[in-house]
């Protein structure tokens, strides 16, 4: 009986602990990357939406250039005037990263198709425009 066991067991850990490093699906329906594959993204593609969900004062003292500040208070469960486009690229942001999970699984139960999460802005190297 352990001789099969074990044999099973094996299989088990390597098939069940499958997962990828980097530009993972999150379950909530967005993709979550690293900041820098975040800064790549935004050299590559040119249709898209930089979105910071921290608050409008945290907003002014320093944000990611072109930035849109649409707090995740703000974000529920009516539509966002400022987001008219659903499938358009939105690439989401906060301080650290707690927040911008948060905004990320309510712009897809929202509807929003092309979400993905980038972390906080403590860990952006590039420019800050106040």
């Amino acid at each position: 009986m352990k001789i099969k066991l074990i044999p099973m067991l094996l299989a088990l850990l390597f098939t069940g602990c499958t997962f990828p490093l980097t530009d993972k699906n999150n379950s909530n329906g967005y993709k979550q990357i690293s900041m820098d594959d975040a800064v790549k993204l935004m050299e590559k593609e040119s249709n898209y939406i930089i979105l910071d969900v921290r608050c409008p004062d945290e907003f002014a003292q320093g944000h990611i250039s072109g930035a849109l500040n649409v707090p995740n208070e703000n974000i529920g469960t009516g539509e966002i005037p400022e987001l008219t486009d659903k499938n358009q690229l939105i690439l989401v942001y906060c301080r650290s990263g707690r927040r911008s999970k948060e905004a990320s699984a309510k712009l897809v139960k929202l509807g929003y198709k092309n979400i993905v999460e980038f972390g906080g802005i403590l860990d952006w190297t590039g420019q800050i425009e106040k």
